[in-house]
């Protein structure tokens, strides 16, 4: 895995901010190399242990206990469905099945073991997520970083139009 000197002088500054414990950083180091190759690689895992002087063991049960790390390439536009009460009440499994069927994503592959689902194209990838914190507006996704409310699952063709240049 090749980290570019950019990211790496964003890292290490961030490091700076946790003087008594590298360990500390995990969080912080694992949020900057996501953000960048959009998911966690086994090589990533690696290369965070060896940059923070742990065993990789210790930086893989970070990525595995939190759910917002992608251990899995996602596609080109990754959506995001909030599944929490608020949310699954308001319509967001149904709005789950229209992503699906309109980015061509088997929803039935998406489970426990594989949580994110890609478009045989690449193009597009899903997966359902926790409380997105706009429980008023449900249901809600986030379309890469876009945050959209109130979507009903007959909009979903047009949430994705807005993506698809």
């Amino acid at each position: 895995m090749q980290v570019p000197a950019e990211l790496e002088a964003r890292i290490d500054e961030a490091i700076t901010h946790y003087p008594v414990s590298k360990r500390s950083a995990v969080l912080p180091v694992l949020h900057l190399l996501q953000e960048h190759f959009r998911f966690i690689s086994e090589e990533a895992v690696t290369w965070t242990a060896a940059k923070l002087g742990l065993e990789p063991v210790q930086v893989l049960e970070v990525v595995t206990f939190y759910p917002g790390f992608r251990q899995e390439a996602p596609g080109k536009v990754h959506i995001r469905v909030c599944r929490t009460l608020a949310c699954a009440m308001a319509g967001s499994y149904e709005l789950m099945d229209k992503f699906c069927e309109t980015a061509g994503i088997d929803r039935s592959a998406i489970n426990h073991h594989h949580p994110i689902g890609v478009g045989t194209d690449g193009k597009y990838s899903i997966e359902f997520v926790e409380c997105l914190a706009s429980c008023g507006s449900a249901p809600v996704c986030l379309v890469e970083e876009d945050l959209h409310e109130k979507v009903e699952p007959a909009r979903a063709s047009e949430v994705l139009a807005k993506y698809s240049a």
